[in-house]
């Protein structure tokens, strides 16, 4: 067993819903893209929270497939986004003409995906598409909408399947709540 499950209050999001869910993303992607005349397409993870979900995912798209990264900074060592989303490592590849699927951890407040897809529409690609692992709308302040979405939850603190607090938990197989009294332990203030 692994010892980080212990942390949690509760599981929200099981390891097999995961996998389920996956799946089924793999299919509605490829279907959609391959409905639209689509061979190939340009995979924007947002790290390092996504990583883990992009890895999954990618392998369930049977397309050609380009792969690149963005670095944001949101939350820090906080559970409650700080100030504005900073970009601070952007894409290599040249994605003019291309069709992007960017693909993130967790649409909550809007604002780092939002900031993200007018960065990369000023590259000039064909076509823009989001997927996200996770839903948060409770905490939307920006309005955006994913293309694709893997679970909606409700408005908590969220670990697991690459979803950190403080650079941990991201190697939990599911998606939980870590226990209040773990969330800014005084140790950590």
């Amino acid at each position: 067993m692994n010892p980080l499950l212990q942390d949690l209050e509760k599981i929200l999001v099981s390891e097999d819903a995961i996998k389920k869910r996956i799946d089924e993303l793999g299919i509605e992607i490829t279907r959609d893209y391959l409905n639209a005349g689509v061979q190939e397409l340009t995979i924007v993870a947002i790290t390092n929270g996504a990583i883990i979900f992009t890895a999954d995912l990618l392998r369930k798209i049977p397309l050609r497939t380009r792969l690149d990264c963005v670095r944001v900074s949101s939350y820090q060592d906080e559970t409650k986004p700080i100030g504005e989303p900073q970009i601070i490592d952007n894409i290599r590849l040249n994605i003019h003409g291309r069709h992007v699927l960017m693909i993130d951890d967790i649409l909550d407040t809007g604002r780092t995906c939002s900031k993200i897809v007018h960065a990369l529409k000023t590259k000039n690609p064909a076509t823009i598409k989001t997927c996200m692992l996770l839903d948060k709308k409770g905490r939307r302040e920006v309005a955006f909408e994913a293309d694709y979405v893997g679970f909606k939850i409700p408005n908590e603190f969220v670990v697991g399947y690459g979803l950190d607090f403080a650079e941990n938990y991201r190697s939990l197989p599911c998606i939980g709540v870590v226990k209040a009294e773990l969330q800014n332990p005084p140790e950590w203030t």
